[in-house]
Formats: structure tokens, sequence, C-alpha cells
């Protein structure tokens, strides 16, 4: 029988199909393993020590960790099989936003992973209204331990423990998941049991996972749905879960876990694929050549033999000789990367899967818990350019003005304490996603562009930021763009280089930049370059469209400095206001 409630899923595992090593995490340099069981142990312990702590059905517990680790997990089901609710949160925010949402969540407990994180939420200790502890999960000075949670024998409570879960209905809240959002402020989304269970089963389906015999490497922030569902997918599915240390360590980690399978963003695949590609310009002789065919190659792949039997043999050759050893770099199991929370270049789908590794590009939001549609490389349900089609129980349509609409059991119970935003955008049963789409007619979602994020120039053209930005990222000279110009004659672009390919390439054509960024954003040489980039891909549209200008930006944009979000989207607004005077220069 299929679990109905998320605590349910490490059951499921213990009964049907229990691992040795279900979690592992490294601390000092050494993997920490738990089988099945003894997650299974260290959850009941945690839940009886929270009945003793007073935690009732619908409170709610702050959980905030930098890095994913086991006792992220143990703490989750913990909680969740008392009815209780999770209130994930990011470890990159400002104090201010804690403090934000800890009061607005009303959350009665917090556990952190380390001081970094303990001494942000200590400064605003006394304006957290609700807060009764503070645990970690490092030791810390004048902070009490998740340990003694598990120390303490509360074998008493027992009873109350099977009373709790059976109290727990689907219906119920599990978690509030505070969207970091491109702007404004953030809303809480309310997600029950069984919208989380459903799209955890549905998305089982699409995902070609070899249960009990599978590994997964696991890097992308937990606190996010993407991450914690997939998460879920792994304890329902029997996979063995590694937790990358960093996103500066997934090559290591890689080659330590050997993984069948992991998630990631684009932005993480595009990095990925310019450090491959730069590696490759450093090579001599045939093997240049070869590795720059076995490139070009790729980048024309079909799947399901669609370019024809002859270009097969190439792509024989091709990764025997070059994409063999990509596999190899990346622990040389893996198979499949599953890739959201935004537009994925087509190009990278197309190398990548050519190389053995398939892309999986998938589609949704927090609000729908959030897989909407994902590609899947059987059943002819892979088409590149395209998100997939919808997982079952999940029906899409499109609005008369483009945006994609959604219902089904996954869509959120609504905007915690906040039913005129949750009224805005769940309508005669459909959620509004905000998203500009199309549905083609093999029944595969396209994203096209955000509406929000649509502009009209002075002119009264419409500008597609989204779609003009996925073009220039192809340039390895550029790390990150916004496309602006809203209200005015033309479109313009703020743009971060890539400073390690700039100076690569400034050393290959023996050209001196000085150390400074901001000199390095002023040379001459540099900006012609990137000029001839803009007008290459500016070819792809129409004259409204082409980007006029553009300004280099002298800081790297990162989640620290505020012009990412965690999963590595540009918050546009923000950037906008950091860059108002080179934006001013453009237009003036």
């Amino acid at each position: 029988m299929n679990p109905t409630r998320l605590f349910e899923f490490l059951e499921f595992q213990v009964n049907n199909q229990p691992l040795e090593k279900t979690l592992s995490t490294k601390y000092a340099d050494k993997w920490i393993s738990i089988s099945s069981n003894q997650f299974l142990e260290e959850v009941e312990k945690i839940s009886l020590s929270l009945i003793k702590m007073g935690v009732n059905k619908g409170d709610k517990i702050a959980l905030i960790s930098t890095n994913n680790r086991t006792e992220w997990c143990i703490m989750d089901l913990a909680i969740l099989q008392l009815g209780a609710i999770t209130v994930p949160i990011y470890p990159t925010i400002t104090a201010r936003e804690y403090k934000y949402i800890l009061n607005h969540s009303e959350s009665i407990y917090c556990f952190v992973s380390d001081k970094v994180i303990y001494d942000k939420i200590n400064q605003i200790r006394n304006e957290i209204t609700t807060i009764k502890e503070i645990f970690s999960f490092d030791l810390i000075n004048y902070c009490k331990s998740w340990t003694l949670l598990k120390s303490e024998d509360n074998s008493s409570y027992k009873k109350d423990l099977i009373s709790y879960k059976k109290k727990v209905n689907p219906e119920d809240i599990a978690t509030i998941i505070y969207t970091s959002g491109t702007t404004g402020t953030p809303k809480g989304v309310m997600l029950s049991h069984g919208n989380i269970v459903s799209n955890v089963l549905s998305s089982s389906k699409k995902l070609p996972l070899d249960i009990g015999n599978s590994k997964a490497l696991s890097f992308l922030p937990v606190c996010h749905i993407f991450e914690r569902v997939i998460l879920y997918v792994y304890y329902y599915n029997s996979v063995e879960i590694h937790f990358a240390e960093s996103l500066e360590t997934i090559s290591e980690n890689l080659n330590e876990v050997c993984p069948n399978f992991m998630t990631a963003v684009p932005r993480l695949l595009e990095k990925l694929y310019d450090k491959i590609y730069a590696k490759g310009s450093t090579l001599n002789g045939i093997k240049k050549k070869l590795f720059y065919w076995a490139v070009d190659l790729g980048l024309k792949y079909q799947p399901y033999r669609g370019n024809g039997i002859f270009y097969e043999l190439k792509l024989v050759i091709a990764r025997k000789l070059i994409f063999s050893k990509w596999k190899k770099a990346m622990g040389g199991n893996l198979e499949i990367i599953c890739s959201g929370s935004a537009a994925l270049q087509p190009r990278l789908a197309r190398v990548f899967t050519a190389a053995g590794i398939t892309i999986a590009e998938g589609y949704g939001l927090t609000e729908t818990s959030p897989v909407l549609t994902v590609s899947d490389l059987r059943n002819n349900s892979l088409k590149i350019g395209y998100v997939g089609k919808p997982i079952d129980g999940v029906k899409i349509k499109i609005a008369k003005d483009g945006e994609i609409l959604c219902k089904g059991p996954n869509v959120m119970k609504g905007y915690y304490k906040d039913p005129k935003k949750t009224a805005e955008v769940i309508k005669n049963g459909y959620f509004h996603t905000g998203d500009i789409g199309f549905i083609d007619k093999e029944g595969f979602l396209k994203i096209t562009d955000r509406k929000k994020q649509l502009f009209k120039t002075s002119g009264g053209k419409y500008i597609a930021p989204q779609l003009i930005e996925n073009q220039m990222k192809q340039s390895l000279f550029i790390e990150q763009i916004i496309v602006i110009g809203e209200g005015q004659k033309m479109p313009a672009a703020i743009i971060q280089p890539s400073f390690e390919y700039v100076n690569q390439w400034a050393i290959e054509k023996n050209i001196k930049l000085h150390d400074e960024i901001e000199n390095i954003c002023n040379n001459n040489k540099l900006i012609e370059t990137i000029q001839k980039e803009i007008d290459f891909y500016n070819d792809n549209f129409s004259q409204w469209e082409k980007i006029k200008k553009f300004k280099l930006t002298p800081e790297v944009w990162s989640i620290e400095l505020g012009h990412l979000t965690p999963t590595m989207k540009v918050k546009r607004r923000i950037v906008e206001e950091k860059y108002k005077e080179l934006i001013d220069k453009i237009y003036a």
C-alpha cells in the first residue's frame, strides 16, 4: 500500500527494501552513514523528546542548515509524524528576513546547523516573540545540542507517539515554505502531506530509478521544495542519499560517491559545461580537434535516433573517445540529472544527453509541490527545448494571454495568513503560475517567459527578456545577464562577465588585464569581443528585440551579495537597483 503521509515513505523503505546506507554525510573528511532502520530509530527518539517538550499538532518548528545533512532529514520526519509543521528556511538570508519568517510563522523551536546560523539568529533573539529554544546540530557554546533529544530515555511516551501519528491526516499542513522569490516580501506556501505525497508518487513514475540499487548525490538546498521532494522520492525508491559537502566540492564528491542520479539547476549545468569546454581549449593537435568535433556533434543531438544512422555511428565514436572522459570526471555512473527551478538552454540538454548523461528537465513551482511536468527519455517523453508532459493527476491549460494554469492534488492549500493573495492566484480551481508558455500538438509544454517580466519599449513592442538572456548566456564570456528597457526606446543589458574564462582568453590572446575587476570591465578589447558575441546572438531576434547597448558589472553576482536567489536565479529588481548608475549611463 502506498504512503499517504510524508513520514510513511521511510516506513515504506524499511518494510520493502531497507538499505545499509540510506543517508550519508561527510564529517571532518569522513563519510558517516546510517541504515534505514537506524534512520527510523533516530526519528522516533526525536519525536518522543518533542512530545515531552510539549510539541503539539499544528505547532511550527523551523529548520535552518548551511548544507544538506543527515540531521535535517531526521528532524524533518520526527516533526512531521507528530502532525507538527516544518518551516524550512534558507541559510543565506539576512537576520531581518529570519526575524520576519520566524515571527510570521510563529515557530516555537528553531534547529540550526552551525555557529554562523546560530549567531545570526541570536542577534534577533529578543525580537522573535514565539521561539522557546534554539538547538544546534554542531556543538556550539551557549546553544543546546540536538543530541540532548536523542540521549534521553522517553520510552514512556511511545503510546503517545502512536496516538499522534494516527491523528495526522493527508489533508493536514506538513510544511510552510517561504518563497525566496526574485521580488517582494516572502510568502508562506502551505503544503499538506497529501500535496507532497501525490507529487512524490507521480514523479517517481517519470524517473527510471533502480530500486534498492541506486545512489544519489544531493547538494541543492533541501529547504527548497525541489530537492526536498527528491529526497522523499529517494526514500520511496530506496535510493542511497549522499550529501555533498558544498557547491565547491561537487566534483570531488561525485568521484567519491559515483552516483547514478542527481538534481541540478541550469546555472550549475552552465558552469559545468563552460569548465569542460574551457578545458578542451587547452588541448593540442588531434586531441583538440577531436574534442571540438565531439562537442559540435553533441550540440546537434536529437533523441530517438532523430539524426539518422550515420549520426548515431559518429556518436558511438564520440562517446568512446571523448564523452566517456566527461562521465568519468563525474563519477563514471551518472545516468540522469534532473534539472529544474529555471529555464535550461537546449544546447546543454543536447550535449549532456549525447554524452550519455540524460538531462530530465522538469517544471513546477513551490506552490505546486513542486512538479507539474517532467521529461523522461523512455516512451518518447523527452523533447529538447520543452519541459516534458504533465505528471499523473495534473491538468494544465493555457489562458488567452498565454499564462500557464494548472490544477491537481499537488496545488498548495494557500499562502499562510494571506487569503487575499491566495485568491489572486487560485481562481475557478486553477492555480495561475505567472509563467507564459504553450503546449504543442504532442502534449509537450514549453516555457517562454515570466508574465511579470514581459515589458514594453517606448515604441510599444513587447520584449520577453528570458528568451534573449538564455540565448546570450550561451556565450562563454557571459556569466550572468539581465535584459532591461521597460519604457525605453530600446532593450539593453547588464552583464557580469565570466571572469574565469576572460582571464584564460586574455592569456591566449596575449592581452594584459589588470587584477582589479573594475579595470577588467573597462578593457576595450574585452568590450569589443563581448559586442561581437552579442551581435552574433542578436541575429536570432527581430530588430526591436536586439540588444543595442550593454554595460559590464564590476563584481561577481552571488547569493551572499543578494544578486541571486538560493537556487541561483537572478533577482532582477535587486540587480537593477544595484546597477542603477550603469543603467542611467546606457540611456543617458
